[in-house]
């Protein structure tokens, strides 16, 4: 599979065009072939009732990070299956998920990503995903 010339930018640019991920204030900070890093900080919007991050967006930032790493090998995709396992409550200043493709395929991408907690210099893992993208046609953004 042929990778994008410039993932960060290529990257970037899909992630400017996605109206939840600017509500989210998602950053793109690194991607590299097969590896994606993406960031949100912390706002009491994003939270559930007892104050940590909600289950769904720690699912998002997954989702969209799994999705990212996996474009950067395959072009245009989109996720068919993805599963989280919250490890502790996500509380920080910060959260960064880092993604990786696992198994890269003509129709099909298999991805996994930590996602980390950041707080006074500290990082706590909060969060585990896998997903399976579904390879598109067409180009990507």
């Amino acid at each position: 599979m042929d990778s994008l010339p410039d993932p960060l930018a290529q990257i970037r640019a899909i992630n400017q065009t996605a109206a939840f991920n600017r509500w989210c204030g998602i950053e793109v900070i690194s991607a590299e072939p097969g590896k994606v890093e993406i960031a949100m900080a912390w706002r009491p919007e994003v939270g559930q009732y007892a104050g940590f991050l909600h289950a769904g967006l720690i699912g998002a930032l997954i989702d969209t990070a799994c999705g990212f790493a996996a474009a950067t090998v395959a072009g245009r995709v989109l996720a068919s299956h993805f599963s989280v396992n919250c490890l502790r409550p996500a509380t920080g200043e910060r959260f960064v998920a880092r993604a990786r493709v696992v198994k890269p395929g003509k129709s099909q991408v298999f991805t996994a990503c930590e996602l980390y907690a950041q707080a006074a210099g500290a990082e706590k893992l909060v969060a585990t995903g896998e997903t399976l993208l579904s390879v598109v046609a067409g180009p990507v953004a």
